[in-house]
């Protein structure tokens, strides 16, 4: 069986963490979650390593959300949902607060949770035909257990462009909006990827861990409260009207009721 999430360490001490569900466009499954977490915290630990790229294979950075997953949040109770949320946003903060410098390598789209990813890295490059979007509020709900991540990688104002209206974005507006360092053409990935590396390599670890902790310290507070209160608004918009008829349209390919073109 393929590994969901690819982990090798190079001998500078560089980690590469690659998404491998090719064929779900490397959608968040619960599985992936775990081992992205578990790995944030392995990596985090291992005095050996310098820095950690993230990465994807496939057409896709990551899709988003599973499918199954959500359909699984369909049926579920508040707490079910609750749990699930706080796994992802735990994931997250495992991730946002990774002891070394966290490189996104991002060679194709990135929706939902793939935004909330790269939004996690200190540094993301893409290639410039990539596309992204917060694509919740299409679907009735919101970036909630992301949007701490994504509002203090943007700021407000930023993600306000983005955040509300669920609209695609190619890689020269993410650059513009500050998701993205660098967008370049495929053939020069890995060398954009590289040269965010090479500094790092240059640095004294442990001050390049203490340098981004009083980062976070001086940053917009995402603490356990703004986490709870992140996944609070989830589960209040899994239970709303909205949420019900948004995904049961997406999984019956139909607009929803308040999308134009829809027969009333």
């Amino acid at each position: 069986m393929r590994e969901e999430l690819g982990v090798a360490i190079d001998d500078r001490g560089v980690a590469r963490l690659t998404l491998n569900r090719v064929d779900k466009h490397n959608a968040l499954s619960e599985s992936l979650i775990a081992a992205l977490h578990e790995a944030a915290d392995r990596l985090g630990a291992n005095p050996d390593v310098r820095a950690v790229v993230l990465t994807g294979n496939g057409a896709s950075f990551c899709a988003g959300g599973d499918l199954a997953w959500m359909q699984a949040q369909m049926a579920a109770d508040a707490d079910t949902r609750a749990a699930a949320a706080r796994r992802l946003a735990r994931m997250l903060g495992a991730l946002n607060t990774l002891p070394k410098p966290l490189i996104g390598r991002v060679q194709g789209q990135a929706f939902g949770g793939g935004v909330g990813l790269i939004s996690v890295c200190d540094v993301a490059v893409a290639v410039n035909t990539a596309r992204f979007a917060l694509t919740e509020t299409r679907l009735g709900l919101i970036p909630a257990t992301i949007g701490p991540y994504v509002a203090a990688r943007l700021g407000e104002a930023a993600a306000r462009r983005v955040f509300l209206s669920g609209r695609r974005f190619d890689a020269g507006e993410a650059v513009a909006l500050g998701l993205l360092a660098r967008a370049v053409p495929e053939a020069e990935l890995d060398a954009a990827t590289e040269a965010e590396i090479a500094p790092y390599l240059a640095c004294a670890p442990g001050a390049v861990a203490r340098a981004k902790a009083q980062l976070r310290a001086l940053g917009p507070r995402i603490d356990d409260a703004v986490i709870e209160d992140s996944i609070r608004r989830l589960v209040d918009a899994w239970e709303s009207d909205e949420a019900a008829e948004g995904i049961a349209a997406f999984f019956g390919r139909r607009r929803p009721r308040w999308a134009p073109g829809e027969a009333g």
